[in-house]
């Protein structure tokens, strides 16, 4: 689940995270307004555009394009659209221009903001700790994990390395250092290690070779560069099965954590049970949210294949499709064994608690209200 939200709140970080996209011939993607639709007919458009980013803000350029009519491929914009505009320029002279796409990124943040402000509204001060934790995620991804990859490490014990580090952030930035804490954190690992070994194996024995998808094609045009395309595919499903199996981690550490607050007297077994019992409910659940997750995305392929009556035993053994069914099957079973490894963990660790010391603990202000209430003594 986290892995979509993820993706929700990229752009909150892409602003200072990601390099403009600029290259050694002075040329440069910009953001500009269409002012004027000098032109228009079925195959054609000519517009003025002005643009408002980069050295040739305030500006005006006018631009052509063709069009081909494949709806796949053809864009029709109108007057008032905000644009990206790719330039080129010699000597401070624009000599080529063109419409890339329409600027879709202020939508993007308005929703982004919104729902940031749905976490802090809803949550208060965990909701506060959400947001930071989804803002550092995307900061580890973008800073860390995607330049190391593109630098020559290996992708897969990158991948572990980073989702462990977000892990151990996400849950210490939410929950303090505790029992609780340690629980959800030592099962989440565990569990994504495993649904990291099961995809490991699956993609040798099936002989998986990364180049089932479109965007993986593309990276063997990237320059100066040369890619581990099985690698990155266990990568891309180790950070994917992160999100749901840290949910069950932290869903199943907070159940002992209460259980335990509400009856000092429960032995191990009774809180490892109780984990246990919790588990077995949402794992059908998590399980749904990757197999839906997964469908959702492969949405448009399925269609094709079933359109055109291609047979079942084809779509199995298509590369594209075994990639799916090993992505939403490993993270599943990876999700599924880390609820009797956290709530083991959990039951251990808690049949040892002093149960008032548990209790002083929940009473116990948190660090920046007793850092507020020294300043004012």
């Amino acid at each position: 689940m986290k892995h979509s939200l993820l993706i929700v709140l990229a752009f909150l970080t892409a602003f200072a995270v990601w390099p403009a996209e600029t290259n050694a011939q002075e040329a440069e993607t910009v953001r500009g307004e269409i002012i004027v639709m000098e032109e228009e007919s079925p195959g054609f458009q000519r517009m003025e555009i002005l643009i408002d980013q980069g050295e040739f803000s305030g500006e005006t350029v006018t631009v052509e394009q063709t069009l081909s009519g494949n709806p796949a491929q053809d864009f029709y914009y109108s007057t008032g659209d905000r644009v990206l505009v790719y330039i080129e320029s010699e000597d401070g002279t624009i000599t080529r221009s063109l419409v890339r796409e329409l600027a879709r990124d202020h939508y993007l943040m308005y929703l982004g903001i919104f729902f940031a402000l749905s976490l802090v509204l809803i949550g208060g001060l965990k909701g506060i700790k959400t947001v930071i934790s989804l803002a550092f995620t995307i900061f580890l991804i973008m800073q860390l994990l995607i330049p190391l990859i593109l630098g020559g490490m290996p992708p897969v014990f990158t991948t572990i390395v980073i989702a462990s580090i977000i892990t151990v952030a996400s849950v210490l930035l939410i929950s303090g250092w505790n029992r609780k804490s340690a629980a959800a954190v030592l099962g989440t690992i565990g569990g994504v290690i495993l649904a990291g070994l099961l995809a490991s194996v699956m993609t040798r024995v099936t002989r998986l070779t990364g180049f089932g998808a479109d965007d993986a094609q593309m990276l063997m045009y990237v320059p100066n560069t040369s890619f581990d395309f099985q690698g990155l595919l266990l990568a891309g499903m180790i950070i994917g099965a992160v999100g749901a199996v840290l949910d069950v981690g932290v869903s199943i550490a907070s159940a002992v954590d209460e259980v335990k607050r509400s009856n000092p007297a429960a032995t191990a077994r009774q809180l490892i049970k109780s984990g246990m019992n919790l588990g077995r409910d949402i794992m059908g659940t998590m399980a749904n949210t990757l197999i839906l997750a997964y469908t959702g995305a492969s949405m448009t392929l399925l269609l094709v294949l079933n359109a055109h009556n291609v047979s079942f035993n084809r779509v199995i053994n298509m590369e594209a499709m075994a990639t799916e069914i090993i992505r939403i099957l490993a993270g599943s079973i990876g999700l599924i064994y880390a609820i009797p490894l956290t709530a083991v963990i959990a039951g251990i660790l808690y049949s040892r608690a002093d149960s008032e010391k548990l209790e002083q603990q929940a009473a116990k202000p948190p660090l920046w209200k007793r850092v507020l209430l020294r300043k004012k003594g």
